[in-house]
């Protein structure tokens, strides 16, 4: 159980650093020239920030249990809540600061039939509402192991 524990914490992880960092260094945010300069600033600020919190993360997962035990797992699950709860935040609030999820210059959502009917789904959701369903297995996983 510590090993999945372990493993879905490392695809949390790894979803909020290097998906982001694929899908946002290039010409749809980072490159974007229809962005304003000081945005492509802030992305970039932003996604290296999780990359560095992400490096701190895969260290508490995988190399500090001498250390930090269970703990450092409970510490880097937090900082996956924190990277994904921003995340939410953002999206759940966007109609207060006149935010939205995508726009003609990014990537587009996807157009996928549910329940019959056609939905456009934004991808950053999508992949973001998967890994916060392992982020919460993996906390799952922690409070068994927690209980042998």
């Amino acid at each position: 159980m510590l090993l999945t524990a372990k493993i879905l914490l490392t695809l949390a992880t790894l979803g909020y650093s290097v998906v982001p960092a694929l899908a946002d260094f290039n010409k749809t945010h980072a490159t974007n020239p229809n962005w304003l300069p000081h945005a492509r600033y802030h992305v970039v600020w932003q996604v290296m920030s999780y990359v560095c919190m992400a490096l701190i993360a895969l260290y508490l997962i995988w190399g500090s249990a001498d250390v930090f035990g269970i703990a450092g797992l409970w510490l880097a699950a937090g900082l996956a809540a924190s990277a994904y709860g921003g995340f939410f935040a953002a999206a759940f609030s966007k109609s207060l600061y006149g935010g939205a999820q995508y726009d003609a210059n990014g990537v587009l959502p996807v157009n996928v039939s549910i329940g019959g009917k056609p939905r456009a789904v934004d991808a950053n959701l999508a992949v973001f509402s998967l890994m916060a369903l392992l982020l919460v297995a993996a906390g799952i996983c922690l409070l068994q192991v927690q209980a042998i």
